[in-house]
């Protein structure tokens, strides 16, 4: 019987697919784990307990129907498995790469809460959807009826993506602007390769575009085309910028040469990977080959920046952070695949200044875990006298990313933005102030994750789709 193939977590342990070798990992941008072949898929997802109240499911911003096919993919039913991850999640292939699961589906199994060990749940998502890719069952978009509406998407990162693929299926005429040269926005150009090569990204910007998604590329919002030609030019238009803008740091020397924002740092790694001209890189400005590089920040960003130097050649990385290990907003797979490539954690340390121009060292402040805030996370303070110089050639402020200043920027002040610069929108349905102006992902919840973003622009595509329900019953009235 089919119900056999489960609830095996008992019976078989849990095995993450094989890790490459450090030593060898940290020597290319290749993804550091092995693809599970096809029987260990289906043995680690038969560990699934198919429990009454799937915790994985309601932990997952999108909801993915985790139980179904890790059943699926038990009994052999691949295909089904991957049709039923499709959809309710744009990108299965990327979350499956970068999602952290450690702290969303994976963390709230209910038998890695028994002891048992969690069912892998991200390992089989990829081995689902890279199977599609390979088999052919991922077709470009086909329409079932042309729509004469159209929108306008500002960004195509995973919010915007995930709104155009979502609209375009409904036979909606969609043109995404973005002012890269590829599409993808932080996918391409945040994270590093060995976390999502990007020839995973390109295939899924290719099938977009098959399915008739218009893609504007070397397109800036403000200065090659106007906010109100945008919204001229369409019906709708849908606001999925990200947050570009690097959180600064200050004190003695922080203007020095060789003190550099990640953005800037982790984008020409991955122009460089595509074999673009990159000056900065050649230069030895954005490169860390034979370097002392000292990264500040403790979130999955920070991560990205001591992993990507290990790979460039530096000398030695080392990691500031102002809290320790259990507080720190990274993900803790991350930080023990970046210990184990040979980057050093300096917990409970932060930056007070640096000495040199071009940079020689960072003043370092020791500090010690005080009273909670009112978050409840101990707040940081300075430990008096402890204080020391690390030698440094290379600094990368990893301090997280805030939003641009769309209304100066695009010239529409009208546009209502947050006290912290977020544009306001409607929580479920993400309209903004602006009639037929709708606002996704981190543009409008700050710095988060790829799979929320994801989630907001289907949100936001969904309310697109029942507002020309709406129009149209009130037409026929």
């Amino acid at each position: 019987m089919a119900t056999q193939k489960m609830l095996r977590f008992v019976t078989v342990a849990k095995e993450m697919p094989e890790k490459r070798a450090a030593e060898a990992r940290s020597k290319d941008f290749q993804e550091i784990y092995a693809e599970y072949a096809r029987e260990k898929a289906a043995e680690q997802a038969g560990r699934c307990s198919q429990c009454g109240v799937p915790y994985c499911q309601s932990h997952c911003p999108l909801h993915n129907n985790i139980p179904d096919w890790l059943k699926l993919t038990a009994e052999g039913r691949l295909q089904e498995a991957y049709e039923i991850s499709q959809a309710t999640n744009t990108f299965p292939e990327i979350c499956g790469r970068i999602c952290p699961q450690d702290r969303l589906c994976e963390g709230n199994c209910v038998i890695e809460q028994s002891g048992h060990g969690t069912v892998t749940i991200g390992s089989v998502e990829k081995y689902i959807t890279d199977t599609a890719w390979e088999e052919g069952w991922v077709k470009p978009i086909t329409p079932s009826v042309e729509r004469p509406e159209s929108v306008g998407i500002i960004g195509a990162g995973p919010g915007g993506l995930a709104a155009a693929d979502m609209l375009r299926r409904a036979g909606l005429q969609v043109t995404v602007y973005d002012r890269y040269d590829r599409g993808g926005g932080l996918l391409t150009y945040g994270i590093p390769g060995f976390k999502l090569e990007k020839d995973v990204v390109m295939a899924r910007m290719a099938q977009l575009e098959a399915g008739g998604v218009a893609m504007q590329l070397n397109c800036s919002v403000g200065e090659d085309i106007s906010f109100a030609d945008l919204r001229a030019k369409h019906d709708f238009v849908v606001i999925a910028t990200g947050v570009y803008k690097s959180r600064d740091l200050g004190g003695p020397g922080a203007g020095a040469a060789g003190i550099v924002r990640a953005i800037d740092y982790l984008t020409a790694s991955n122009r460089v990977g595509f074999g673009d001209d990159v000056p900065e890189f050649t230069s030895g400005e954005l490169n860390a080959e034979g370097k002392r590089v000292v990264v500040i920040g403790g979130g999955d960003t920070a991560m990205d920046c001591v992993r990507t130097a290990i790979r460039q050649g530096a000398t030695s990385v080392k990691c500031l952070y102002r809290r320790d290990r259990a507080n720190m907003p990274g993900s803790q797979r991350e930080v023990q695949n970046a210990e184990e490539e040979g980057v050093e954690f300096v917990w409970l340390s932060a930056p007070k200044g640096f000495s040199g121009d071009p940079v020689d060292g960072v003043h370092v402040q020791r500090m010690k875990l005080g009273e909670p805030d009112a978050t409840g996370r101990q707040m940081p303070e300075e430990i008096p006298g402890a204080d020391y110089v690390e030698p440094a050639d290379l600094v990368i402020k990893a301090l997280g990313f805030e939003p641009e200043p769309l209304p100066s920027l695009w010239g529409v002040p009208e546009l209502e933005v947050t006290r912290w610069g977020t544009i306001k929108a409607n929580f479920r349905t993400h309209e903004t102030n602006l009639p037929g102006v709708y606002a996704a992902g981190d543009i409008v919840r700050g710095a988060s994750l790829v799979v929320w973003a994801i989630r907001d622009g289907r949100e936001a595509a969904e309310a697109i789709l029942a507002a020309l329900q709406k129009n149209a019953v009130v037409a026929a009235e």
